[in-house]
């Protein structure tokens, strides 16, 4: 799935920490955990993608992506897997709100992990990008729905190989929130990182 509601052109913050906040916002000022109330704030366009990989023997996965696995077909199991759990993060996340989903896009397929040399295994790329009308950031349904799909795909291949493994995990790019879009540092051009 390609990222392309964000254009290299346009302003977008790369800085992980961004913003900087004084205080955890599901900490009310005693210290204690909280909801945060988001029914003063204004409906906007919510975006968010995330990525993660899950890194296997190369035989497991051309089988994979074959249809070729004893279960059936693996990858579409995991593509609705993964869509049902971005619809069931409110329910899975305790501090998450309950929000209407106007979009999940789930895609699988092969590619190597950031910083993985290609050798003696395989991966598959599941991402994900959700979309909402609402007073809230999707990113927490977009991890949901990769972290779920993912474990799918393990819980589905792991007859063939045991040895697999999850990760790296991560939020893409998310937009739509009052400070801006945002891009992982690693999803933009070199000449546009601050590195």
């Amino acid at each position: 799935m390609e990222d392309s509601a964000l254009t290299p052109t346009d302003p977008v913050s790369t800085d992980p920490a961004r913003p900087a906040q004084e205080a955890l916002t599901h900490l009310n000022s005693a210290g204690q955990v909280h909801m945060v109330d988001v029914g003063g704030r204004p409906a906007r366009r919510r975006r968010a993608v995330a990525e993660g990989w899950i890194r296997m023997q190369p035989q497991v996965c051309d089988r994979l992506l074959a249809g070729r696995a004893p279960k059936g077909d693996v990858l579409a199991v995991a593509r609705v897997a993964a869509i049902q759990a971005a619809k069931r993060t409110w329910e899975l996340i305790p501090l998450c709100h309950p929000l209407a989903l106007t979009s999940i896009q789930v895609a699988v397929e092969p590619a190597a992990p950031p910083g993985v040399e290609a050798g003696p295994a395989a991966a598959l790329r599941l991402s994900a990008e959700v979309s909402t009308e609402g007073p809230t950031g999707v990113e927490m349904e977009a991890l949901t729905a990769v972290q779920i799909g993912l474990l799918t795909l393990y819980d589905m291949a792991k007859a063939l190989d045991p040895a697999m493994t999850i990760g790296p995990v991560r939020v893409l790019s998310k937009e739509g929130g009052r400070h801006g879009p945002w891009r992982h540092p690693d999803a933009l051009p070199a000449e546009q990182r601050h590195d």
